[in-house]
This record gives structure tokens, sequence and C-alpha cells, in this order.
């Protein structure tokens, strides 16, 4: 099957569904050779922390090296990259699909967090502020000023607040050419 991009990337902050759309199109691209992968998971390990770092805990070269990594799975072609920064990454590549991921509603967003990592609410809500401030800060500082989350660099821009798990499975889906046999 001709797909319109070799690549997706899947951008946006906390808790906005970012690991369901990976899961949900694992189940569609794997057995067609994708690969499947996340920054955050490399940055964990780097770190060594079981939830998601800030940016600050990282030095700039290992910055740099992910995105040096980013760049070059992206080259070798039919790659999911989940990172909050992989769309803005990717933005001058036209073979890659790049797709942003938003929650128009915080309170979802911050139960979500709750949920996943099993802490206190306000806990959660207060993790989702300092991450987003902290890494806007870093980003910033290494990068230049820039709206890393600017619609101008995506594809396509889903709020999982309106579109639920299949529904934003199938946008993605629909705008990389993918048509389901049912043979």
């Amino acid at each position: 099957m001709k797909l319109h991009y070799n690549n997706i990337t899947i951008s946006g902050g906390v808790a906005v569904g970012k690991g369901t759309l990976v899961h949900n199109l694992a189940k569609y691209l794997e057995p067609m050779g994708w690969h499947v992968t996340s920054g955050g998971k490399l940055l964990r390990e780097y770190t060594k922390e079981h939830v998601q770092p800030l940016a600050r805990l990282a030095p700039d070269i290992f910055h740099h090296k992910l995105d040096d990594r980013t760049m070059e799975l992206l080259e070798n072609g039919n790659y999911v990259i989940e990172a909050w920064l992989a769309g803005f990454m990717a933005r001058n590549r036209e073979d890659t699909l790049r797709v942003f991921l938003t929650c128009s509603n915080e309170a979802l967003s911050i139960d979500r967090l709750a949920n996943r990592d099993n802490i206190p609410v306000a806990q959660a809500k207060k993790n989702i502020k300092e991450r987003k401030e902290e890494n806007f800060k870093e980003w910033k500082r290494i990068y230049g000023d820039y709206d890393f989350f600017s619609p101008e660099y995506y594809h396509l821009v889903i709020d999982t607040y309106s579109s639920g798990p299949e529904e934003t499975v199938q946008l993605v889906l629909d705008k990389l050419g993918y048509v389901h046999n049912n043979e």
C-alpha cells in the first residue's frame, strides 16, 4: 500500500493522548514494517527516571543527540515517533506527517496523568504546569524563541477532549492514506 507519508511524528503536552495514539497506530502500521519509538522513553532511560523528567535534567548535548537520533530514524523511514518536540524537529520534512495532540479540557489531562502515574490530582496538576513551564524555558534556551506547539508546524491538530481514541487514530490513518482491506 502506498501511503502519503513515510513517517509520523506525534507531539503535544502532558497527558493529551500521545501514548494512546501511538499504541493504536502500532496495531495498523507495525504489520507493514513500521517502527514505533518515544523520545520520552529515551530521555527516561538516560535520566533513570520513571516519570517523564524535566528537560533541564539532561545536558544540552543529550538534547542534541536525541534530536540527531530522531532525524536519523526519520531519514530511514517507516517510523512513528512520539515526543513533545518531534513534530517541531521534523517541521521541514515533507515526507513526515506531523500530528499535534491537545486537550482543551485541562481537568481531563490532569485526571489522565493522576491515573496513569498513580498520583494525587493536586500533584498531577502541579506536574503538568511545572513540566510545561520548565521544558519550554529550557527548549527556548537551547533552540531559540519558537512557539514549539504552533499549528503551522503540523499537518493535523487534534483535540483529544472532543475526539476519542478510535476517532483520533482514524483521523491520522486517513491523513496518512491508509486503507484497511477487509479481505
